[in-house]
């Protein structure tokens, strides 16, 4: 079940951030972050425990997708999917004229995620991540009217 985080979560959401990312989040970032008037956050919970989460930033009318963290043993089950239909939901709802992003080149399963949304890779930031160091891919969603085609399997 996807539903809006709260602070119960943040014990499971930083283990998860530690499980999935090399830079993680610290607690206390996640922490102010719920209580952000620019922020929402999703977790993917199942019987009471929080396997998937996810970030948007809304500001001046665009969204921002700032994480979106699976535990690696649930990968390729679709949880990805979910908190991004909750993201771009929101963002529509809220008459976001455009959502962007940065994801590591590498990271293929994430950047054919966001293109089957409509996402386009615009620029590129050199060495951008560390540990290992990799260029950030910046991707825009820029027609927030168009509709997230269905995915056949």
């Amino acid at each position: 079940m996807i539903r809006l985080m709260t602070a119960a979560d943040l014990e499971q959401v930083a283990e998860l951030e530690k499980a999935c990312f090399s830079e993680s989040w610290s607690y206390g970032l996640l922490e102010a972050g719920i209580h952000s008037p620019y922020d929402v956050y999703y977790v993917f919970e199942q019987e009471e425990r929080v396997l998937a989460y996810c970030n948007l930033r809304f500001l001046a009318g665009e969204g921002e997708v700032q994480r979106i963290a699976v535990l690696p043993e649930y990968r390729r089950l679709g949880l990805g999917r979910k908190l991004m239909d909750a993201m771009v939901d929101y963002a529509r709802k809220n008459r976001a004229t455009a959502i962007s992003l940065e994801v590591r080149e590498g990271n293929l399963a994430a950047r054919n995620l966001y293109e089957s949304y409509g996402f386009a890779a615009e620029a590129v930031r050199k060495a951008y991540y560390h540990n290992p160091v990799e260029d950030a891919v910046i991707m825009w969603k820029r027609d927030m009217d168009s509709q997230i085609p269905a995915v056949t399997t």
